[in-house]
């Protein structure tokens, strides 16, 4: 009887000019769009190729962007969000008083 690993493990990753591409440890192959990661999109391929598999294979760091992707998070479907920008709050026009000048004949 196999024993089927209840938590996904990526093994070995490549990202592409499209996708995110994962070698699990149970031997399936999974991909996610590049667009995923707007991070990851954004980044050159020397910074997207420099990563690290965390752990015992839960995820994958890069640490020149600073993103983090979960094997569990590709397999399932979690895109990351990118964030909201603050708003900054909109400055109060004062209309600035204008001195007459008398005009003298």
């Amino acid at each position: 009887m196999n024993i089927v690993e209840s938590e996904p493990r990526i093994v070995g990753l490549k990202v592409t000019n499209d996708s995110i591409v994962a070698q699990l440890a149970d031997g399936r192959t999974i991909s996610v769009p590049l667009a995923w990661s707007w991070r990851l999109s954004e980044a050159t391929p020397e910074q997207r190729n420099r990563f690290e598999i965390m752990g015992n294979g839960q995820g994958v760091h890069w640490p020149d962007l600073d993103e983090d992707i979960s094997a569990w998070g590709m397999l399932y479907g979690v895109p990351a969000r990118r964030p909201k920008r603050q708003v900054q709050p909109r400055q109060r026009r004062i209309p600035r008083m204008v001195e007459r000048q008398k005009v003298t004949a």
